[in-house]
Order: structure tokens, then C-alpha cells, then sequence
């Protein structure tokens, strides 16, 4: 299913879009782009086991209709072709190669998912069409030596599962240890993590780690196990639709493990919500996005730039889903690689501005984390803040915390 969309923006970034506005002097025309037109490419989950996620690509097109709308970037509209892949990968090999070879995008954007972006990463670096903020926080996407075209967003899996375990060794240091994980580099991420700060101890301190396949109907079995092995530590590395059946299972069998949920299962809507919140009490995460519900940012200037412009391109959509202003924020990086590019937009010079980005701010971000790039660091998001689910929101506690991005 193709979704087109035409999108520019207000507040913080209505300075930036101001400039972008203004027609650059005519360049020879790269892939993707002619003197009126700059054509983006994503695939995304908008069915299958992980269709939460559809929600950032539907954030995504209604953020580029406002870039449209306020005049494009250098006189150009922003043509976002969004197809579903239903998380197959062998389906987004198909949609990336039609992207690329039949519609003729610049480049791709936020693809989702750790196994469709692994599927398609030697194909785009073959074609050198950069693979820009792919919408998964495995760790392979900062490997500029072996795939200089590829470069994630968010915090990378493997240095969120190293808070946890830190965050383990201080506050149950002689903890029996559980691990669920997703059968990919997605899952075994955060077993590497784990690994990284535990070092022998993780063996000493696992009694069990089982996995499982996105094309399971459920993970009941599996937690069944992990309870079973006495432990009372557990790491949950899942998508929403096993996050959500894991709190609901672990609470039905009334065992009280301290829980680490992934940071991609944060989504009130997608995932709380539908395991239900009093099951969820006491889970931690790492954050790095501005929960909607804290009353911290009733207020906020960029939240409240959020709001606006989710009332007037979104009306109907639900507040409480994390993946839009996770969309907002991927958003507003990709116009500042744009503007940059100072009409430039050969395929080499957006891959060089996607790592040039300078400690930028951004509305929905919590405040000391910022986007950060450079030709050796393609880790764009290294820190975060560790929350807690109290009943009804995600509180924050603690510093933010950076990774060493390694």
C-alpha cells in the first residue's frame, strides 16, 4: 500500500523552514529530486505483528504535509512515499528495490524495523542510497567503515541494555536473572549489552533466556518459563504486541520480577494501555522522547508546538502514542539535514550533512539529549533517562545518562 504525502513546520522550527523556503540556485538534478520536487522513501509495518509501529510512518507523512504547506524546503515539496512491508523482510527487500529502481527516491527514511533494514542494508550501500535514521536502535547501523550509507536515530539497544545492567548491579546486585528476547540482532542486542557491563557475572546471574519468533501468536510459554526458573530480574527485549502479552502474562501468574521493558515498547497506547496500566506498575525503561502524559511538559514550549500541530495535521489521532512525537523529532532532524544541504542534494552531500549534525535540540526530546553526528559517530542519540510506570504515567528518576556509544 503506497502513501503519498506532501508536508513544514512552526514554532522552533518555523525559523529553519524560513530559510529552507527560499528557491536554491539551480543544480544539476540528483536522484530523486527536480527543481520543484525532493522524493523520500520508507517502509513500514502498517500490518503484521508489529503495525504499532504504523503510527510513525502516519506521523511522518502528516509532518512533511506541513513542511508542503509552509513551502517546501528550498522551493522543493517533499514528496514521502511510505509503503507497507507488513515486517517481512523479504517484503521490504521487494518494496525497498521499487522504491529505489521504479519510483527513484533521494533516499530512504526511518524504515522500521531491525530485520527489513538488515534484509536491505548491502543493497543500499551497494547503490550508495543512504539508509538515513533507520527506525530500529540496533547497534549495526553505526558501522560507517563496512556501510557508510546507513546511520540509526534513536539510542542503540545495545547501550540501553548496558544501563540496565547497570542499574542491575546497584540496586539488586545478587538478583536472579531472566532475559526475553526477540530471535534477531534486535533481541540479541541487549543479551550483547547485558554482557558488556556483567562480564562473568552474567552467567553466574542468568537462570534463564528464552527467545522468540515474530511469528509467534504469543510469548505465554516463555514467560512461563522464566518464571519457573527462580529469577527476579527480568529483561523484556520485545516488540509492543509481546510486550503487552508479556505484562499481562507475568501479572496473571502473579510474579513480581524487577521488569526492564525495551525503550520501543514505551507507547502508552500500544503497549500499557492495552495490557492494561495497574499490570504494569513498576516496569522500567530508558526514555530519551518526552512522555506525553508527565505533567512536567504541560507547559513546554515544544510539546506544546507538538500539540499544535498534532490538533491541526493529526485531529482524532491518540496523544498518548509515544511513536508520534518519537516521528516529530526524526521529523525535524531530517529538515535540518535538508537545510544544510544548502541545496546540494546530491545523494553524497545528504549523507554527509546526516553526519555533520551539531548537539541539536529538539522539541520533543527530554532536555539534555541532543542529536549528534560526525563521520566516525553515527550514533545520533546517546543518552537517556531511566522512568518508572506509576499506575497511570511514566515518571522519570535519576540524571541523564550517556552511553559510550560503542
Amino acid at each position: 500500500m503506497y502513501r503519498r504525502t506532501l508536508l513544514a513546520a512552526a514554532g522552533p522550527l518555523a525559523a529553519t523552514l524560513g530559510v529552507l523556503n527560499r528557491a536554491s540556485p539551480a543544480r544539476a538534478e540528483a536522484p530523486g529530486v527536480t527543481a520543484t520536487e525532493i522524493k523520500i522513501g520508507q517502509t513500514q509495518a502498517y500490518s503484521g505483528p508489529a503495525s504499532a509501529y504504523g503510527a510513525i510512518g502516519r506521523g511522518l507523512t502528516a509532518f512533511f504535509k506541513r513542511v508542503n504547506d509552509g513551502g517546501g524546503i528550498a522551493g522543493r515539496r517533499i514528496n514521502f512515499i511510505s509503503v507497507d512491508d507488513g515486517y517481512m523482510p523479504p517484503k521490504a527487500v521487494e518494496q525497498t528495490r521499487r522504491l529505489v529502481e521504479q519510483e527513484g527516491v533521494s533516499f530512504l527514511l526511518n524504515s522500521l524495523g531491525t530485520p527489513s533494514n538488515s534484509a536491505v542494508q548491502k543493497y543500499l550501500n551497494q547503490k550508495k542510497v543512504p539508509q538515513l535514521f533507520v527506525s530500529s536502535g540496533a547497534d549495526k547501523w553505526a558501522n560507517p567503515k563496512e556501510f557508510p550509507w546507513t546511520i540509526g536515530w534513536q539510542p542503540s539497544y545495545r547501550t540501553e541494555a548496558q544501563i540496565y545492567a547497570k542499574h542491575i548491579l546497584q540496586n539488586k546486585p545478587g538478583g536472579k536473572l531472566a532475559v526475553l528476547y526477540q530471535n534477531d540482532d534486535f533481541g540479541k542486542d541487549y543479551v550483547a549489552g547485558l554482557r558488556d557491563v556483567l562480564g562473568d557475572r552474567y552467567d553466574r546471574m542468568l537462570a534463564k533466556a528464552v527467545s522468540y519468533e515474530v511469528t509467534d501468536p504469543t510469548i505465554d510459554s516463555q514467560i512461563v518459563t522464566l518464571q519457573g526458573s527462580g529469577a527476579d530480574v527480568l529483561v523484556t527485549a520485545a516488540t509492543p504486541k509481546f510486550s503487552a502479552q508479556a505484562i499481562r502474562k507475568i501479572y496473571d501468574l502473579n510474579w513480581k520480577p524487577l521488569h526492564f521493558l525495551t525503550n520501543v515498547s514505551s507507547s502508552v497506547a500500544a503497549v500499557i494501555n492495552p495490557a492494561g496500566p495497574e499490570r504494569a506498575v513498576g516496569i522500567i525503561l530508558g526514555g530519551y522522547v518526552k512522555e506525553v502524559s508527565d505533567p512536567a511538559w504541560e507547559n513546554d514550549p515544544g510539546m506544546n508546538e507538538w500539540r499544535a500541530f498534532m490538533k491541526e495535521y493529526m485531529p482524532g489521532a491518540d496523544l498518548a502514542d509515544a511513536n508520534y512525537p518519537f516521528s516529530y523529532g526524526v521529523g525535524g532532524t531530517t529538515v535540518q539535514v535538508l537545510k544544510q544541504c544548502d541545496g546540494d542534494f546530491s545523494r553524497e552531500n545528504i549523507l554527509k550533512q546526516a553526519t555533520n549534525l551539531q548537539t541539536l535540540q529538539l522539541p520533543t526530546l527530554l532536555p539534555g539529549i541532543t542529536v549528534s553526528t560526525s563521520s566516525t559517530n553515527y550514533h545520533p542519540i546517546r543518552q537517556l533517562q531511566m522512568h518508572r510506570w506509576n499506575g497511570t504515567r511514566w515518571e522519570r528518576f535519576g540524571n541523564v545518562i550517556e552511553g559510550s556509544g560503542d
